[in-house]
């Protein structure tokens, strides 16, 4: 049931992401931009934190999942540093995926050789 649950919730933001670039012909960076921050404002609202426990990673995959670490993580770093966990606590928590971002991307880089467009 946990496969299908994350199928579910998954979909239903990928389904959300679809329909922006179709019918409100939103850009890719304006929906991660979007999906980002909602992940931070849900989180802070005690919304997503629900919608994590039913869907799982279905729901922390996406790019939204990202602003949910993001805004965990602060949360946790101002319980246990004060006010500097404001400005720790999201690159705290994410670092790992940043990391993995950039070295995948560049080992991707390196293999296929991207050229520009012309």
């Amino acid at each position: 049931m946990e496969y299908i649950n994350a199928f579910l919730v998954g979909g239903v933001i990928c389904l959300i992401a679809q329909i922006l670039m179709d019918y409100f012909k939103m850009q890719t960076p304006y929906i991660m931009v979007t999906y980002v921050t909602s992940g931070v404002i849900l989180t802070f609202l005690g919304i997503y934190e629900p919608i994590v426990k039913f869907g799982g990673s279905g729901a922390t995959v996406p790019i939204i999942g990202f602003g949910y670490s993001l805004a965990k993580g602060v949360i946790k770093s101002i319980k246990t540093d004060g006010f500097l966990g404001i400005f720790l606590g999201g690159t705290t928590a994410t670092a790992g995926g940043i990391a993995a971002a950039i070295f995948f991307g560049y080992m991707m880089a390196v293999v296929f050789t991207p050229k520009t467009k012309p």
